[in-house]
């Protein structure tokens, strides 16, 4: 099985970087078929254009704009790209660099599909920031990318807890339905408890409330739209549940930290 060395992904790389430990590739893949193989380095692949099928000996994941896949070190796995254009964010981490942070990433085991939005918005953010040609570029990216693992390892301790079924399905709702008007008594009867229980329980498996994590939800379907050139802002805006674009714009600032045309112009790059 072929062992993939630091910044060695299959396809045409369109810029690499490195950064004190780190390997930042954005990728164009053109196989359309990728053998079975691992990389020395644990690493993210976040998808920014297009879609590909990705296998490994637990799943497969059909990825779209905005999926966002972790795989430790030496985890094996395989690809399918479909017709059209697909580009991807790669960001290996070297063990030196897990280790000046105290980050034990082995707790998260194998390969993971991660579904947190604030987690894909910070890799917006993240993806972002490499492409500035700005002085702190470096400091942004780590601590953004901290930040990101902190939660990561933190999301990965409340599912050993073992949560109830009902979250799962809640998370799926809100993910399958992002511009759906929910009120608490219909989403508390979608997943068969009581409104009460839900309002309470929300924050501690969610580490937000209700109408936030739906905010980060609908925000990041944003993100994932924007590389569709033919979409106006308005138009994105209202796909994704927002009353107008104002009122996007007010919140996509208040999570990204900038306006979301700024954002497009970076994944359009």
């Amino acid at each position: 099985m072929i062992n993939l060395k630091t910044g060695q992904f299959y396809g045409q790389t369109n810029e690499m970087m490195r950064l004190e430990g780190l390997t930042l590739t954005d990728t164009e893949y053109t196989h359309e078929w990728v053998d079975w193989h691992y990389h020395q380095n644990a690493y993210f692949t976040f998808i920014i254009q297009g879609g590909v099928l990705e296998g490994n000996k637990k799943e497969t994941y059909h990825c779209s704009p905005g999926s966002l896949l972790f795989h430790n070190w030496q985890e094996a796995h395989y690809n399918q790209k479909p017709p059209g254009f697909t580009r991807g964010f790669q960001l290996e981490l070297e063990p030196q660099w897990l280790a000046r942070f105290e980050l034990d990433i082995n707790r998260v085991e194998g390969s993971l599909d991660i579904t947190d939005p604030q987690l894909k918005i910070l890799f917006y953010q993240l993806f972002k920031a490499s492409k500035e040609a700005d002085p702190t570029r470096s400091l942004a990216v780590q601590s953004m990318l901290v930040e990101v693992i902190s939660r990561l390892i933190g999301d990965e301790q409340a599912v050993s807890l073992n949560p109830p079924a009902w979250v799962k399905q809640l998370r799926d709702l809100l993910h399958d339905m992002p511009t759906e008007n929910w009120t608490l008594p219909a989403l508390a009867h979608q997943v068969g408890i009581h409104p009460v229980h839900l309002s309470r329980s929300f924050s501690y498996y969610f580490s937000c409330n209700l109408s936030h994590y739906i905010r980060r939800v609908r925000v990041q379907h944003s993100l994932a739209l924007m590389p569709q050139h033919q979409r106006s802002l308005t138009d994105i805006a209202l796909t994704c549940g927002f009353a107008d674009q104002s009122h996007f714009i007010r919140i996509f600032k208040e999570l990204c930290q900038d306006k979301p045309s700024a954002y497009r112009r970076f994944l359009m790059s």
